[in-house]
């Protein structure tokens, strides 16, 4: 177990020495240990501990209800315990997993636009908690990226936000069960596809990180025949990330990993159960849809070049659909997805996003 930093950030961003200095300790954090945690306010600590019983409640209702509660159009909604699979094995999780909720007379959903389509809710009060975090986290979000830029080397704090305007910023609310003879296993390790990933948990505790190793190969997830899940499930070190009151966790994703060309590494992570269930939500702080992601320039404090090419450039709406494609492969979505000529749309609109 190590005895990880704990941030407090700003109110506000300007650029100062202030900044940049709280930015470099971030990122050196996240080269160090791979995850750090940030301090809440009273008023984020009670946001969060809405959304947590709120789950609960979702959570304990019978399996026919939650599962009524599917997208057809989006990836939202209910995930029973063992759909999802990480490296050939059944994960025992329970998810509720929100994305933007885009309304059905939006035009981007009159127009067929992959995984656009409204969220599922089971009621309008699971519907307010989850919004409610996700704006507070959303906020966050924002800040962390402009002082990870700065903590990067790079002079604009708005270098990274410039990718996240109307973000495709998403969630998955997790219940695990108690540990079983059966299984001790909640989810496989895996990297997160994602940008930026913020993290709250109860009390329980059960994830697990493996921090960045001097010389180890990291894969790319981001392309096809580079995934991480499973790698070095069963090798040290992995360090258990307690439970603070008052905190979330912070971690990059495999999208910041690109950005950086490996200066920041995606933080590769495992749950394991423990004696009672555990509740987390894993927030994702997200590129437009429509946003292509490519190497920075000089976008690490050393200041060397990183030289983009098609392997590390992507459009984050086709990452993002394919990576729960492969998630999801039986899902509804995904059927659909096929079956209604999706990917042909998807790749409509990557190529009318690469216009200049």
């Amino acid at each position: 177990m190590a005895d990880l930093p704990v941030f407090q950030l700003p109110e506000f961003v300007t650029g100062s020495p202030a900044d940049r200095a709280l930015g470099l300790a971030m990122v050196d954090a996240w080269r160090t240990y791979g995850i750090f945690y940030l301090a809440t306010d009273p008023a984020g600590r009670q946001i969060t501990d809405w959304a947590i019983e709120s789950s609960k409640k979702f959570f304990a209702r019978p399996l026919e209800d939650k599962a009524r509660h599917v997208s057809t159009t989006s990836y939202s909604g209910y995930i029973a315990s063992g759909e999802e699979v990480t490296a050939g094995e059944a994960d025992y999780s329970e998810i509720f997993t929100v994305c933007k909720d885009v309304s059905r007379n939006d035009i981007r959903s009159v127009d067929g636009w992959p995984c656009h389509g409204p969220v599922p809710w089971p009621d309008d009060a699971y519907k307010q908690s989850m919004e409610a975090f996700m704006t507070e986290l959303g906020s966050l979000g924002e800040t962390l990226l402009s002082l990870t830029a700065l903590g990067l080397g790079l002079e604009d704090p708005a270098a990274l936000t410039k990718l996240t305007d109307d973000g495709w910023h998403h969630m998955r609310v997790l219940r695990f069960p108690a540990e079983s003879r059966a299984s001790s296993r909640g989810i496989g390790a895996h990297t997160d596809y994602g940008l930026l990933v913020i993290a709250a948990q109860d009390d329980v505790g059960g994830l697990w990180i493996r921090p960045p190793v001097a010389g180890e190969h990291r894969n790319r997830n981001w392309l096809e025949n580079e995934s991480s899940a499973g790698m070095y499930e069963n090798e040290q070190p992995w360090t258990f990330v307690d439970p603070v009151p008052g905190t979330l966790t912070v971690f990059p994703g495999d999208i910041l990993q690109l950005l950086t060309g490996g200066y920041l590494l995606s933080t590769p992570h495992k749950v394991r159960l423990a004696d009672r269930e555990r509740y987390a939500m894993a927030y994702f702080h997200e590129p437009n849809f429509q946003a292509w992601v490519e190497p920075l320039p000089h976008a690490h404090s050393a200041g060397a070049a990183v030289v983009p090419d098609d392997e590390n450039r992507l459009h984050y709406g086709t990452h993002f659909t394919h990576m729960f494609m492969r998630c999801y492969p039986e899902r509804i979505t995904t059927l659909r997805l096929h079956e209604q000529g999706g990917l042909l749309r998807l790749a409509q609109l990557r190529e009318a996003a690469d216009q200049p």
